[in-house]
């Protein structure tokens, strides 16, 4: 195998499964470890992974996406903070959108009980989830499942959106920069978070701090755009801060 093989398996590992370790690619693939260190270095400067301390974890491009199943085992105690902090600024919002992925769907089952809710979502999973909650009224957006997600796309999406005017939005992005704003990897998402931008009257970003700095094939809004800012406590204080300054509140839970 040689080095243009060797980085071309390690990409397909950590797409397949969700990162890879320094020690154990040099022990598996019979090199030193200083070698798969060159390798991680290159990939990330290519931008298709992004180093942590002692391994890499793979970015999603135009051509690659990670499936829900497997964001549900990283970072989960982080996201599950995230989700019950973002659910507190609720305020008397009637009508809310949770997006896709795994973090909104922990913003899905920390709503409260208590209250009559309008819930407007493109995720076959948290509509199931809150169908069964006596006090929520669900919306299942229209349109083609994607298998990865499993959520709806296209046309019959956008169009029920533009329909609305939804009081609070909970979104999420594969990618979030200053210089690039929120960003996915798939057109058709990007259209329907853009629609649930520009129909909503308050919008409320969640994601663990891997997604800042990171960026993905399609720009769906700007960081001013959001209202506020839901991470953790992994994301800088300094960066953070930089975010600020562009409009929205950043709380790091």
């Amino acid at each position: 195998m040689d080095a243009a093989q060797r980085r071309q398996h390690i990409l397909s590992l950590a797409r397949r499964q969700g990162d890879v370790d320094v020690q154990k690619l040099a022990v598996d693939l019979e090199v030193a470890p200083e070698t798969i260190r060159r390798d991680l270095s290159l990939l990330a400067q290519q931008g298709l992974v992004r180093r942590t301390h002692g391994g890499a974890y793979p970015v999603e491009t135009a051509r690659f996406e990670t499936a829900l199943q497997s964001r549900t085992t990283r970072l989960t105690v982080e996201k599950r903070r995230i989700a019950t902090a973002a659910v507190e600024h609720l305020g008397d919002a009637e009508s809310i959108f949770i997006d896709e992925g795994y973090t909104p769907q922990l913003v899905a089952e920390a709503l409260p009980t208590h209250r009559p809710l309008t819930v407007v979502t493109a995720s076959l999973h948290t509509a199931a989830t809150l169908a069964a909650s006596p006090s929520v009224t669900v919306l299942l957006l229209g349109g083609r499942v994607r298998g990865r997600t499993l959520a709806t796309v296209d046309q019959w999406a956008t169009t029920m959106l533009a329909s609305f005017v939804i009081d609070l939005a909970f979104v999420g992005a594969n990618g979030i920069s200053r210089k690039h704003g929120l960003t996915t990897p798939d057109p058709a998402v990007a259209a329907v978070k853009a629609q649930v931008m520009a129909v909503a009257r308050r919008v409320v970003f969640t994601g663990v701090h891997t997604k800042f700095g990171a960026s993905s094939f399609c720009r769906f809004g700007d960081v001013a755009d959001l209202d506020t800012i839901v991470t953790d406590t992994a994301l800088p204080a300094s960066e953070a801060h930089r975010y600020s300054l562009l409009g929205p509140v950043v709380l790091r839970v």
